[in-house]
């Protein structure tokens, strides 16, 4: 390497200040990112965000309030010309890497050390074998994920040690306790987990299932619709009986008019209507005049 070469190079790392430690950043695959700088500086002439030092994705010039993008990021990546920030969306596993800002030329302002994760699929919790009875309940299970597996014992009221089990990104736990046993799987960018219910798992296997049924269709509440059918029953008997009196009412008071008009009275041999207080329904007590 020539002399004129060191000094370039020296100059460079003498003038490329500012650069603080690194952040780490974890980022879920599909999602986006958004990138600050973290150095203010009084001014800022011009800002250059890269790549693991090789990939220019944004080059921004302030005097001409333009900002040009590498082709491989163009259609995905948004500058802040007010913040000088950028957004990465639709991140991939090919976007891991350090990316840093690089303000007049000189200063770094900026570190982003990015890692992008697929989010876990949930783990399977299994029951290997229930023994359960009045006074004990044991229960044997397993905690699985596709790269690991973990086995447990709960024991009435009490059960093995959490067991922990990790790769430095994906970590698996199997915990319990008095109500449940939960499997857990997680990563830097999600968690899931498979749970069982202790309640469903402790059940008297001693009691006769005939017992059990008869237990069961005895405690059953119907009295709420014998209630409901005796109601309809008295709403309906009633309603018969208003019905009878109604039509018995009417029939007797059309009958008593019918008579009144029907009986006439001769007062010598003059025709005169008089009005007669029977009840009669008998037709032969007309008088001719």
């Amino acid at each position: 390497m020539s002399v004129n070469q060191l000094l370039v190079l020296l100059f460079l790392l003498t003038f490329k200040t500012g650069f603080t430690a690194e952040i780490y950043v974890f980022v879920k695959m599909g999602a986006s990112v958004q990138l600050d700088i973290q150095t203010q500086l009084q001014k800022i002439d011009f800002i250059l965000w890269e790549k693991d030092n090789s990939t220019q994705i944004v080059t921004y010039i302030s005097l001409m309030k333009k900002a040009n993008f590498d082709s491989t990021y163009k259609n995905r990546v948004y500058f802040n010309p007010e913040t000088f920030s950028m957004t990465l969306n639709n991140m991939e596993n090919t976007d891991n890497g350090l990316y840093t800002a690089l303000a007049n030329e000189k200063t770094y302002v900026a570190a982003y050390n990015v890692s992008v994760y697929d989010e876990v699929k949930a783990p399977v919790l299994t029951v290997n074998s229930n023994q359960s009875s009045s006074d004990s309940c044991i229960v044997n299970f397993t905690c699985r994920s596709h790269h690991f597996t973990l086995n447990s014992t709960y024991n009435r009221g009490s059960c093995s040690q959490k067991e922990v089990i990790s790769d430095g990104i994906n970590t698996l736990i199997l915990s319990c306790s008095e109500k449940s046993i939960i499997c857990n799987l997680s990563n830097p960018v999600s968690s899931k987990e498979d749970k069982k219910y202790i309640k469903e798992l402790c059940v008297n296997k001693d009691q006769n299932p005939e017992e059990s049924s008869s237990s069961s269709s005895s405690s059953t509440p119907w009295w709420p619709v014998g209630v409901g059918v005796a109601a309809i029953v008295l709403i309906l008997t009633g309603l018969v009986i208003l019905y009878c009196k109604h039509k018995k009412g009417a029939q007797q008071e059309d009958h008593t008019v019918y008579t009144h008009v029907q009986f006439l009275i001769c007062d010598n041999g003059n025709k005169s209507q008089t009005q007669v207080s029977s009840l009669s329904s008998n037709l032969q007590n007309r008088v001719q005049c």
